[in-house]
C-alpha cells in the first residue's frame, strides 16, 4: 500500500511541474537512443529491459504533461492550413 502512495505522490508532483522547453524531444531522443542500443546487448534479458526503458522513454515523450495533446492540437492546426 505505501508504494502505491509514493508512486502516486511522485505522479502528482510531476504532473503540476511546469514543462522544461524541449523536454519532450530530449526524452523522445533518449528512447530512440536505447532503442538503437538493444541490439548491442549480448543477452535477451538485456535487450529485454533495454527495449522496456526504450519504450517507456518514448511513451512518456508522446503522453507526458500534455504531449499527445500538444501533438494533436499541432497536428489540428496544420491541417486547417
Amino acid at each position: 500500500m505505501e508504494s502505491k502512495s509514493w508512486l502516486a505522490a511522485l505522479q502528482a508532483a510531476d504532473a503540476r511541474r511546469p514543462d522544461l522547453p524541449g523536454e519532450h524531444l530530449i526524452v523522445l531522443g533518449v528512447g530512440l537512443l536505447l532503442l538503437m542500443a538493444t541490439g548491442r546487448s549480448r543477452s535477451i534479458v538485456g535487450r529485454a529491459l533495454i527495449g522496456a526503458a526504450a519504450g517507456a522513454f518514448i511513451g512518456r515523450a508522446a503522453s507526458g504533461t500534455g504531449g499527445a495533446a500538444r501533438l494533436a492540437s499541432m497536428l489540428n492546426r496544420v491541417r486547417r492550413r
